[in-house]
Order: C-alpha cells, then structure tokens, then sequence
C-alpha cells in the first residue's frame, strides 16, 4: 500500500447536501438561480425577516442601500430581480458594507450579483448598497432566501418595488415561490423486514451477505419487491444518521437516481435525490413516492416506499426495468442534514435488474484495482522484504558454503526476494493510477508515502548493481548506503500501510487492523532482537574459547552448529508468524 491507492470517495456517492445552511461559508452559486436550499424540507411560509431600501427611486449609476434584518439567522441570499420576471437573471451589482459578514457572488456570470454569508454565525442584520446598471429594467424588487437553520428556512422573501422616476406604475405582481405540492402520506412500520423471502420473492442487496434485520438488526439490508408495475422497497440498517441506495449506469458517481432515509431524530424522511455530474445530491419532489412508511427502534431505522417501474415524464427518475448498478451507503446525519460516508458504499459486482427474476447478491466496498493494489503491498512491504532483510542480516554464515548459481545460497534467497519486493511495488504502483485516472487529491500522505517507496524500492536494485568488490575502499560506504535506504524504505512502507488501511477505498474493519500491524511490527522487531541477543552471545562464546586456546576447533565446530540450528528454528517460527499476519490481512482485503 505504498502507491496513491485506496482513493477516497471522490468517485462514489458523497451524500452531502448543496444548501445555503451546508456551506457554512456561503460559496452557494448552485443555488443562484432558483434561491432554494436543497434540503428535502418544505420551506416556512410566513417569512419573519424584512427587507428594506433605502429609496423607492433609483436611476441608472444610483447606490441603493437594501438591509435585511429580523430574528437571528445563519444563512442568507439576496439578489435583485426585474420585477416584471422575478424567474429571470439577476440585475445590477453589489458593493458589500460589512466584509466580516456578508460576501459577493458571480451569479449567471454577473460578477457580484448577489450577496451571501461568510460563516453560519448568527446574525440579525445585514446592509450592502445595491449598484443599479445602466441597462437597468423599469422595476427592481429584491429577493432573499434566509435560513434560520437546516431545517427551517424562507424562500425569495421580496422587498418592496423600487422603480426609475419615469416609468410607469407596477401592476402586476408575480408569485415569488412556486406552490409546494402536497407531502406524501407517511406511516409507521409495525414489524421489521425479513429477508426469508430473498432470492425467492424479493431482490435483496445485502451486508454482509447474511444480513437478516430479523435476527441482525444492524446490518445493511436493501430489497426490491414486484408488484404488478411498481416495487415495493424496503431498507434497513443502523439509525444513527441515513441510509441510502442508489441506481447508476456506472461504478462512479454521476446522474444518478438515489433514494435516501434520513432519522431526523423522532422520525424518518425518505426523500429521492439524483446527481449531476459529480457533485453533491439535489433533493428531489417525494412525488413518485407511494406507501412510505418507516419504523426507528433499538439503534435501528427502516423505511420503505412503493414507486411506479416507469414514471414518465417524471425527470430524474430511472426506469426500473433496465440493469443498474447499485450503490448502498450510510452515513451520519444531524438536526436532517447528511454527511459524508464513512466508508465507501456498497457497490454490486455487476448491473442488475431489481424487476426481472429475484436474486440474493452482495457487493464489494472496494474496486478490485485497489484490493490487488493493496494485497501486492502487503505482501511485498510485510513479508518478502522482511524475510530478505532477516536472510542477509543473520544467515550468511548458515549458508556460507552453500552455493547456487555460482553465488551464496543467501545471496541469491536475499536477492530474489528483494528484486520480487521491487516488482510487486511497481505494479502495485500503477494501480491506483489506473483507477483513479491521475494523482489522488484526497488521499492524505498515503500517495506522497507511497512514492517515495517506489523510488527507494528501484533506487535499491540500481545500487547493488553497481555494488564494489568484497575488499575495495568503496564497499563499506557502499554497505552503508544500501542498508540506509532500505531501512528507510521499509519504515516509510509501515507508515503508508498505516495510513492506507484508514482511507475509504479500501477501509479495513476497526479496530483489529491497527491492532494486526502493531502485531507485525513487534513480532519483526522481536524477532530481530531475538536474533542480535544470539549473535551476541555466541561471539563472546567464540572469544571465550579462543583465549582459552582448549579445543578451540572442535568447540567452535560445535558453538556455530549450535548457533546455525538456532537461527533456523528461529526463522521457520518467523516464517510461519509473518505467513499468519499476511493471510489476516489479504483475507480481509478479500471481504471488504
């Protein structure tokens, strides 16, 4: 895991919400055109907050000061609109009175068309002066969207209309918010899911693939029943924060169809969503909605939901009798608003069709490319290379007269070991490149780590080509170099290994895996220990007998047969504990 590997969800499924109360820096140009935070919740309806002007005049190249002010509030977005097309671009610039607390934005490319907040500080009271243009339309109106907190919120509060002197009086007057359609009828579950009838009746998603909600309530479990021309949903998992699938033609994130159960404390929403590009999740109507139900207990929420195969006309919505891949997550919530994922979702294997014939399947957490990526560093930076080290370090006089290719045995076991290091590395290196289509951004120091592995890791072979004869002045320095980087190496391999379990594309389960590699760890460095402790103590054997000039070589024949058995049994019990480590950790690459 020394590559840029185990890259972070930045491919897949980042359930965030794009909303003046989600930006706490105010950095809302997504939501200039329609003033509407996102939130899967009905705006209020009866505003509290006030705008007012300065002048109810203006002409072109006048500064028109415009407050908002009322009960404290953390968000807020204000434009100026024609008021004879209130659904039109915004007009005119701001110049802002207050940096600290408000801030320009570039709406529909008009640089500083509308002002937001610059922290989700509570505030009563904001003032800017409005610059009118010279192309500057008969009537003005301003129009904020102001949000209280993430659930509560006002949408396009108007202001009185200001007006240039000579035009003729305003008339008509326009809807500043669209009606909202009528929520959808929501009950209570009374009994959990059961997962007897997968792979039968229903099409279920499940992790692990046992999951059962009857019997494992906090497992991740996703079903697709048929009806006729619609599917009954069900999905069930632990209630902390939100559950969440998703329909994708891909294995990456993007136009897709999401559906999202979100415990909003004393009850459940279940709220459709879809993506657009890769950004964050923008709520959708609940309209296709039928039967939503939940149920929020022992640590655990359920929802469920009927919707028609086909919706018409009905955007964002995909047809259900096509194959998908689908993406089951979950996640944080607070006060209704979702957060990031922990970990990467659950991704199927292949596309699947939840409306042909039921199946019982699972999916992986993490892209083959990184499983394999993973699994060729484990075993090149835990158990090659460790071996390697420990042959030429402690054994050379084991196999001093063993040959093999006109060279030591242990020469050649060390350096086949490290050039099989080397290769796995390179390899491995690439992987995550492929996947991630470049260099990952979000995945901390682990790639940084990585690469300077796989430059230490060919810099090592180059070196000892070029290695001196046994008795040239060059050879020790030559000797210290090579120990030197391949000692750095491998500590800065512990280190990238540390920090690649923790990243999202590969997340290996808390806590055993931080417990695994302190494991390793001690178990190399006490076997190395162990094995200095007896170099030790048999060359001041040897020095004990030399002095004493008595059978020196007879003893000396017996200490080192002694020694080299030692070294042996020690380095089958290393081989035999280092093989142990490295099948827990592949096993459990194997079922993320």
């Amino acid at each position: 895991m020394a590559a840029p590997g185990f890259t972070p969800g930045a491919f897949v499924f980042l359930l965030c919400i794009n909303s003046v109360a989600n930006y706490p820096s105010g950095k809302v140009t997504q939501s200039c055109h329609g003033m509407i935070p996102e939130h899967g919740h009905r705006p209020q309806a009866d505003p509290v907050h006030h705008i007012t002007v300065s002048q109810v005049t203006f002409r072109p190249g006048d500064q028109v000061e415009v407050a908002l002010s009322g009960p404290p509030f953390k968000g807020f977005l204000l434009e100026a609109r024609n008021a004879e097309d209130l659904s039109g671009v915004p007009v005119g610039s701001f110049t802002l009175i207050d940096s600290q607390m408000s801030q320009l934005l570039t709406c529909e490319d008009i640089q500083g068309s509308a002002v937001s907040h610059t922290s989700s500080s509570k505030k009563t009271e904001i003032k800017v002066y409005w610059n009118a243009p010279s192309s500057a339309p008969n009537h003005i109106q301003f129009l904020v969207t102001v949000v209280e907190k993430y659930k509560i919120y006002w949408v396009k509060i108007p202001s009185q209309i200001i007006s240039q002197p000579d035009a003729l009086p305003f008339t008509t007057l326009k809807a500043t918010v669209s009606p909202l359609s009528t929520p959808t009828p929501v009950s209570r579950l009374t009994k959990l899911f059961s997962a007897s009838d997968c792979g039968n009746k229903k099409f279920c998603i499940r992790s692990p693939l046992s999951c059962d909600p009857e019997k494992e309530q906090a497992c991740v479990f996703l079903s697709f029943t048929k009806h006729d021309h619609s599917v009954m949903v069900e999905m069930s998992g632990p209630g902390e924060g939100y559950l969440s699938f998703a329909f994708s033609h891909d294995r990456w994130m993007g136009n897709d169809d999401a559906y999202l159960c979100i415990n909003e404390g004393q009850t459940v929403h279940v709220q459709p969503a879809h993506f657009s590009g890769r950004s964050h999740p923008v709520m959708d109507s609940r309209d296709p909605l039928e039967a939503v139900a939940w149920r929020l207990a022992d640590g655990v929420m359920q929802c469920s939901f009927r919707r028609n195969i086909t919706l018409p006309g009905v955007k964002n919505r995909f047809d259900l009798n096509t194959s998908y891949y689908i993406f089951l997550a979950d996640g944080t919530a607070n006060d209704g608003q979702i957060y990031k994922h922990s970990q990467q979702p659950l991704i199927t294997y292949e596309k699947h069709n939840v409306t042909d014939y039921p199946k019982n399947i699972g999916g992986s957490r993490s892209s083959l490319l990184l499983k394999v990526h993973g699994a060729l560093m484990f075993v090149a930076w835990m158990t090659t290379v460790s071996i390697g080290v420990l042959i030429a370090r402690f054994f050379r006089s084991v196999w001093s007269k063993a040959f093999f290719l006109g060279e030591a045995a242990w020469f050649q076991v060390h350096r086949l070991l490290m050039l099989t290091t080397s290769v796995l590395t390179c390899i491995a290196f690439i992987m995550p490149f492929i996947y991630r289509g470049g260099w990952s951004w979000h995945a901390g120091y682990h790639p940084y780590l990585g690469c300077i592995v796989t430059a230490l890791a060919v810099l090592q072979p180059l070196l000892a080509a070029f290695r001196p004869p046994l008795h040239d002045p060059r050879r020790q320095m030559f000797n210290w170099t090579h120990w030197s980087v391949g000692t750095a190496a491998r500590i800065i391999a512990v280190a990238a290994m540390f920090l690649g379990m923790d990243l999202p594309g590969l997340n290996l389960p808390h806590p055993w895996k931080t417990y695994a590699m302190i494991g390793f760890v001690t178990w190399h460095i006490g076997t190395e220990i162990v094995l200095e402790i007896h170099a030790y103590r048999l060359s001041r054997k040897v020095e004990i007998l030399d002095d004493d000039r008595i059978q020196i070589l007879q003893s000396l024949t017996v200490a080192e047969a002694e020694g080299h058995a030692f070294k042996k049994m020690v380095l089958a019990i290393y081989v035999c504990g280092n093989v142990t480590f490295l099948i827990i950790f592949l096993s459990a690459i194997n079922h993320v």
